[in-house]
């Protein structure tokens, strides 16, 4: 009974996430976002250029309440994005990146990938 009491307490801590979630790219502050509603919080994924044509994918942070809802996902996908559009190279300092390539093994991603 107490692992069915602990379940419906995580349960109600975590905030749903409107379907239509738009990731956001700040360049000056070399970071993609996303507002969460109700608060001033954002998830994000923050990067660095390392030369003229490459970038450190260096953390993605999503606040407790928001997290195994798809958002660090939606941030990850948009950061590699940004790297094919712009024909960068991309270091994966940060281990959710790493997992995200890995699961999604696209040409477009892996050519990119400095190791």
């Amino acid at each position: 009974m107490a692992l069915a009491e602990s379940a419906a307490a995580a349960a109600e801590l975590l905030v749903p996430v409107p379907s239509a979630v738009r990731v956001e790219h700040d360049r000056k502050k070399r970071q993609f976002f996303v507002r969460l509603v109700g608060t001033h919080d954002r998830a994000l994924l923050l990067y660095a250029y390392i030369g003229r044509r490459a970038v450190d994918l260096q953390h993605t942070e999503v606040p407790d309440g928001y997290r195994g809802q798809g958002l660090a996902r939606l941030l990850a996908k948009a950061a590699m994005d940004f790297v094919v559009e712009e024909n960068l190279k991309a270091h994966l300092t940060c281990w959710y990146i790493q997992k995200f390539v890995r699961d999604n093994p696209l040409p477009q991603y892996l050519e990119r990938v400095l190791n």
